[in-house]
């Protein structure tokens, strides 16, 4: 699935790195489809929660979801014990209850895109999917799985470049972008 992505940039964020930053069109079709292969056939090797200054959510489901599911703008990804909520489509509320248009373009994904940071030496370090919502605060990081740690997150002797198979395949279907060699150009990843 090539969902068209715009054209892609190199941020600088601020105690965060440098990001080279790969967007797609933040509409509910594509991020529902993403978003439900990930968490269907990828769940077991995907990290996930909120990445904002002074907090980081890497969570690892022990099971895949029992439910994925949309309502009223809502994604829905329920793993049995407990469930998140995303607002990646359009949201009206209730009859009884309807939500303001402002708040609704607020709460629902206005950007989305695929990352790699890079190390201080330009090399790539680490890989994902993240989105904000209209007021660009983030909603969600899926980090994918990484060449130099393992899926209990302990650093690598060597760098298991097969790890970048998901990376490959997604840049491959949302990006039309085929697998590049700065992708395994790294010795390890940096964080700070």
């Amino acid at each position: 699935m090539n969902s068209t992505p715009l054209s892609s940039r190199t941020v600088d964020e601020r105690g965060n790195g440098t990001l080279e930053i790969f967007p797609i069109e933040p509409t509910e079709a594509v991020l529902l489809a993403l978003f439900t292969e990930l968490f269907t056939d990828h769940w077991d090797k995907i990290h996930f929660g909120p990445l904002i200054q002074g907090a980081v959510f890497e969570i690892k489901a022990d099971a895949p979801p029992h439910k994925i599911g949309m309502l009223d703008g809502y994604l829905t990804v329920d793993f049995g014990t407990w469930h998140f909520h995303l607002c990646i489509g359009e949201h009206k509320g209730t009859k009884r209850n309807p939500c303001p248009p402002d708040l609704a373009q607020h709460r629902r994904t206005a950007r989305a895109e695929f990352y790699r940071r890079l190390n201080p030496d330009g090399t790539v370090g680490s890989w994902g999917f993240r989105t904000f919502n209209g007021h660009d605060e983030q909603q969600i990081t899926i980090f994918l799985p990484n060449p130099f740690l393992s899926d209990e997150m302990k650093f690598l002797k060597q760098p298991d470049w097969s790890r970048l198979a998901l990376w490959d395949d997604l840049r491959r279907r949302y990006l039309g972008l085929e697998p590049d060699p700065k992708d395994r150009s790294g010795k390890t990843m940096f964080h700070g």
